[in-house]
């Protein structure tokens, strides 16, 4: 599975509420008709990510897809149909974006998660040490690690999805990031 993540924030005019409600009339509208390979998208608020509106408040969406060929027709769907009128009033409304490539390495994805704790792979550690080290903080806590694919964005190399705060072994520094679910709503 592979996640394209789109980071952005909204023009300072648009009041918050506004902004996400405009997100949720075009997440919805992509999930009423979703393109092929598309399995589903969460969109998160957080704040404090240097590559995310200078630090400042924005979104990450999240849209999972079962592989690269699926990334074309998410990009068409995006801006075609039910889905266009939607897609631009959300785009309209924000200030800036950038967006990255993701596999999923270890676990499941949580539909709504509300921590992530971003890191680069330890000096000397081979990738595989890693997915062992972190193998059993996934699947007690439910969660999900993410790998950067071909340097393609501007985050840190790994994310860590998890629905509740986790501890992460030692060798691994990681920032946390407090997530606030937009889409779906957390239950």
């Amino acid at each position: 599975m592979l996640a394209y993540v789109f980071w952005h924030w909204k023009k300072p005019a648009i009041a918050r509420a506004e902004y996400e409600g405009r997100l949720e009339r075009f997440q919805s509208a992509l999930a009423d008709h979703p393109p092929v390979g598309f399995a589903r998208a969460y969109c998160c608020a957080l704040s404090g990510a240097p590559w995310l509106n200078a630090g400042g408040e924005g979104y990450e969406d999240w849209y999972l897809v079962d592989g690269s060929a699926a990334l074309d027709p998410l990009n068409d769907a995006a801006i075609s149909a039910s889905r266009l009128a939607p897609h631009d009033a959300a785009a309209s409304a924000a200030a800036g974006g950038t967006a990255g490539l993701y596999r999923l390495r270890v676990g499941a994805s949580p539909s709504a998660p509300r921590f992530a704790y971003w890191f680069g792979k330890p000096e000397g550690m081979t990738y595989r040490v890693l997915y062992d080290a972190l193998e059993g903080v996934v699947a007690n806590e439910q969660a999900a690690l993410w790998g950067r694919q071909m340097t393609l964005g501007p985050a840190m190399e790994f994310c860590l999805h998890a629905l509740r705060p986790v501890t992460l072994p030692a060798t691994f520094s990681a920032v946390e990031f407090p997530l606030r679910p937009v889409w779906p709503r957390a239950s």
